[in-house]
């Protein structure tokens, strides 16, 4: 007979458990988090989980196919660097090979092109040129660095994430209200589970390929109730229709109980958000201008999120 689960344990946590093994690494990283954010929290400083890029679904066991998320991680990087411009510390918990903050400024270049060995000396020299505003944006890495303040944690497949996600939001529950989560990772809503997965690569000439998937548990009601309660949580939805959108939001945060929900279409996402709350919303809009002069949807999103985390905050004391 299988053994009932504690009261205090979700339907989430217990398909966690019974359907995605635990990477051994996870305590370890578990321990790094919560000294990072202890170190921060008490330094006064607020400390936000950044969660960014899509996540990869394994069809075998001897993985060789699997399901991928659109998402190149674009936004929670350039959110990370936004929130260390306000004063944050990040843990930032991406995908493998996803866009990373300060180098994604570069990642449609060849470094090697940026480049020039000197003849004399040996010494290598950087084209500015082929590196736009390289000299400020590696001032302010080198700067984020030695202060300690961006914390990296990287994940690969569906299962990894999932509990990296619970071990960050039980490592930051310690720092209280002073905590944020920025949940703009795009996760699987579907995966097969462990137990019905095939072992070897899945044969073509077996004919075609039918594959029936499992919804993945919603890890935001543990995270708001259990993990981090009382945590600031912000999560995304994005939608390619957008009659749907703000219903949607809504019905998010009615569900979840958390704080925001940033929703975004498909097709305007870079230009256009709504920060959406159980009391209002807020239109997030660049003009003309600001496109022209690069400013990013990110700083808008960030600067108006900072000021409801720190009003927050405030209702808390």
């Amino acid at each position: 007979m299988e053994a009932p689960q504690s009261p205090t344990t979700t339907a989430a946590e217990g398909k966690l458990c019974e359907d995605f093994a635990v990477p051994s690494y996870v305590e370890e990283v578990k321990r790094r988090m919560a000294e990072f954010a202890e170190r921060h929290g008490a330094a006064g400083r607020r400390v936000v989980l950044i969660t960014s890029g899509g996540t990869k679904v394994p069809l075998e066991s001897r993985t060789v196919r699997f399901l991928d998320n659109f998402s190149s991680g674009r936004r929670g990087a350039s959110s990370a660097e936004y929130f260390l411009d306000s004063g944050y510390a990040v843990i930032f918990l991406h995908r493998h090979r996803s866009l990373y903050p300060y180098t994604r400024l570069y990642s449609g270049i060849n470094l090697l092109d940026a480049l020039r060995s000197e003849p004399e000396g040996g010494r290598v020299v950087v084209d500015e040129s082929a590196l736009p505003r390289i000299t400020p944006v590696l001032k302010r890495y080198q700067a984020v660095r030695e202060a300690g303040l961006l914390l990296p944690v990287e994940f690969s497949t569906l299962s990894e994430y999932l509990h990296l996600l619970k071990a960050a939001a039980q490592a930051l529950s310690s720092i209280g209200p002073k905590a944020m989560f920025y949940l703009a990772a795009a996760v699987s809503d579907f995966y097969i589970p462990a137990s019905e997965m095939p072992e070897h690569k899945i044969q073509s000439s077996n004919g075609p390929l039918q594959i029936s998937m499992k919804m993945v548990p919603k890890m935001l009601s543990p995270l708001v109730k259990n993990w981090a309660p009382q945590a600031f949580v912000i999560s995304f939805k994005l939608e390619t229709d957008p009659s749907i959108l703000l219903e949607r939001a809504r019905r998010a945060l009615e569900t979840y109980k958390h704080q925001v929900v940033v929703a975004n279409v498909l097709d305007t996402r870079r230009g256009y958000v709504v920060v959406v709350t159980r009391d209002d919303q807020h239109e997030l809009v660049l003009t003309d201008e600001e496109e022209q002069k690069q400013v990013e949807i990110e700083e808008k999103i960030v600067s108006n999120l900072s000021a409801s985390h720190g009003q927050f905050m405030g209702q808390q004391r």
